[in-house]
């Protein structure tokens, strides 16, 4: 008689969970985040030297060398291992991006030096202890809002015209122009590199000299001088010129010759479209509440997620019983002891 063949014992096996799958290394962990290997120009810029286009010029201008030899124009380097100079000065990686709001002054070069001695951008950033470069540039009669960075993409982005980022300017006319002379900017004048056109053009109602009006103008692009130039197309000249915008970030109070460091929030500002305006305005109309009416009928507002000592309505009253003196806190919250205060002002 046959003995039967014990069968064959399969071990189960338990399904993985996804815990276990986040902890199993992936096959590209080994693979660095960045790449080491990088564009000139591209290393050039995010290092703080100057923008990206700034950068193509010095390569072209034969003004950068890399492991002691001529650079290319684009070529790649390993910023691990090469070294690379511009105008004889080594360029290390930038540790951390900075952004500054700048108020120029009039009779300032935009620019990090100059040969005949005049006063520069460079003269006001001295005690900082990283290099910036300004995104940009204002004429040396012009005023106004200057934006400083060592971020080389972010100046490109500002600066490129496909980005269409706005830039508004108050210019002092020597003259009175009419709405025809401001419809020639809105619909476009021809000045050098082409066709140029107005994104606004309106007169404001400011203050001075009867003779002189002046205009608001809003463009996306930065050629060489173009509000002049286009301003000169219709037939009159720029006394005073002065950038109080880029993109929805403005200058505030800020005095001339000062600065001040921007966050993430004066970034966005500076790229917000109108798009992203409007669907903010949306927003802020769906979250408001409706005020109660006292006495009216009129709608009232849900407070069933209020604490009912913070609720307003007929229940809430001031309470009129006296806090006691706890020693505890003695002499710890100014005179008359008490519970100290946090962020009170010295």
């Amino acid at each position: 008689m046959d003995k039967k063949q014990p069968k064959p014992t399969t071990k189960s096996v338990r399904p993985e969970s996804k815990d276990s799958a986040r902890r199993r290394p992936s096959p590209l962990a080994k693979k660095p985040k960045e790449s080491t290997v990088v564009r000139l120009n591209k290393f050039i810029a995010d290092s703080g030297v100057c923008s990206r286009r700034k950068a193509d010029e010095l390569i072209r201008d034969g003004a950068v060398r890399v492991n002691g030899k001529t650079a290319e124009f684009g070529m790649k380097v390993n910023i691990t291992i090469d070294q690379v100079f511009v105008n004889n000065k080594q360029v290390k990686s930038a540790p951390e991006k900075v952004y500054i709001l700048f108020n120029k002054p009039a009779q300032v070069m935009t620019t990090m030096s100059d040969p005949q001695g005049r006063p520069t951008v460079a003269d006001f950033v001295e005690h900082l202890s990283y290099r910036v470069f300004p995104v940009g540039r204002l004429d040396w009669d012009t005023e106004g809002l200057l934006l400083l960075t060592n971020d080389g993409e972010f100046a490109n982005r500002v600066m490129h015209p496909k980005h269409g980022i706005a830039k508004t300017y108050l210019a002092k006319l020597n003259g009175q122009p009419s709405e025809d002379h401001l419809k020639k900017l809105r619909y476009g004048v021809t000045i050098e590199g082409g066709k140029a056109r107005a994104l606004l053009a309106e007169k404001l109602n400011r203050r001075g000299s009867e003779q002189y009006d002046w205009i608001k103008i809003v463009i996306d692009e930065g050629r060489n001088r173009q509000v002049r130039r286009m301003i000169e197309k219709i037939g009159f000249d720029v006394k005073k010129l002065q950038r109080v915008a880029i993109g929805r970030l403005t200058m505030g109070d800020l005095e001339r010759g000062k600065m001040r460091f921007l966050g993430p929030k004066d970034i966005i500002r500076i790229f917000m479209t109108e798009e992203d305006v409007a669907r903010r305005e949306e927003a802020k109309k769906s979250q408001r509440i409706p005020k109660s009416s006292k006495g009216t009928g009129g709608p009232v507002a849900d407070e069933s997620h209020i604490h009912p000592a913070r609720r307003t309505g007929a229940g809430r009253h001031k309470s009129t019983k006296k806090t006691s003196y706890n020693p505890k806190y003695r002499n710890k919250g100014g005179a008359g002891g008490g519970r100290p205060r946090s962020g009170t002002r010295d």
